[in-house]
């Protein structure tokens, strides 16, 4: 059974090219295209590692991000930031909250994001 990977992206066509690919990298991944819903699948999966965008409907990646590293059971998974904020502050206040590291979107390719996947979890 390969490690687990929740995605919290809005973006369908985005977040469904990464579950293909981090499945055919041997991952079990799911995801949530809000952050209300995000918040409650990672709970529920108790994943590895989770790619979170800031940028969400409902409850954004701040907010994400706060709730899970107030509840015992999910403040220990190492969030990855896949944001398209090339802006620092936000980045900043990601990382002050408690993510353990960022991509941004447009510089990556596919097989870069499970590079830094793979050393976050390593």
């Amino acid at each position: 059974m390969g490690k687990k990977i929740v995605i919290i992206e809005d973006d369908n066509i985005l977040q469904d090219t990464l579950k293909k690919f981090l499945s055919t990298k041997g991952y079990e991944v799911s995801g949530a295209i809000n952050g209300e819903d995000g918040v409650e699948l990672v709970k529920k999966e108790n994943p590895n590692l989770l790619l979170l965008d800031i940028v969400l409907p409902k409850k954004d990646g701040f907010g994400v991000i706060k709730d899970l590293k107030a509840d015992e059971s999910t403040k220990n998974i190492p969030i990855v930031l896949l944001t398209n904020l090339g802006n620092l502050d936000d980045v900043q206040k990601a990382l002050d909250l408690g993510a353990t590291t960022y991509l941004i979107k447009a510089d990556y390719k596919l097989e870069e994001i499970v590079q830094k996947i793979e050393e976050t979890l390593n």
